[in-house]
């Protein structure tokens, strides 16, 4: 399929905001794909994808999980807000017939990140925090730390998110722990370089 045909079928199912949203993630994911180096097309592809099914009643993703055999986390069940990601992951390959992994990664993980993420994964991960419709406090500090580096946004989200989630004493997804830990041990692995 072409970006005309996925934006026909993000058009159909999501409302309003979130179609906008997905424009300004896509555009916002190209933008950062030149940036650092990733493959343009393919992150305005992932990042127009990666809310398909954040529309769609949780009762249709756990059909949609039950079709195509896919097993929730202990974190997962109880976070319905994390399911569109895979869901719309297996849209993605099941329906859409995508078949590029770095994409399916990519949609995948946007929410929760995971260590080992690939170019591509960061970038659409950063984008969903700093496309153009994105008004929430500290926004400004996110895209400029998006300018300077992609781990350095990555960790401003994973602790955006996880101190939300700890406010709302709800469970953090061990990707997004795992993720978080690998830039910070990268961190203090280059420090102890510079002695």
């Amino acid at each position: 399929m072409t970006d005309a045909e996925y934006l026909a079928v993000v058009r159909g199912r999501l409302g309003g905001y979130r179609f906008t949203h997905s424009l300004g993630v896509a555009e916002s994911a190209k933008v950062l794909a030149a940036r650092y180096g990733a493959d343009e097309q393919k992150a305005y592809t992932a990042g127009l994808l990666h809310d398909v099914m954040k529309d769609t009643a949780n009762e249709e993703q756990l059909a949609l999980f039950a079709e195509y055999g896919v097993r929730l986390l202990p974190e997962e069940q109880i976070a319905p807000q994390l399911w569109h990601a895979i869901a719309g992951e297996c849209f993605a390959k099941q329906v859409l017939g995508v078949c590029d992994a770095d994409i399916l990664a990519a949609i995948r993980y946007h929410t929760t990140g995971r260590a080992g993420m690939s170019l591509l994964e960061k970038v659409v991960f950063t984008a969903d925090f700093i496309s153009i419709d994105r008004v929430y406090p500290g926004v400004e500090r996110m895209r400029e730390k998006a300018q300077i580096s992609l781990d350095a946004a990555m960790a401003e989200g994973f602790q955006f998110t996880m101190t939300k989630l700890l406010a709302d004493e709800k469970a953090i997804h061990p990707d997004m722990l795992a993720g978080y830990n690998e830039i910070i041990l990268k961190w203090n692995q280059n420090k102890k370089g510079d002695c």
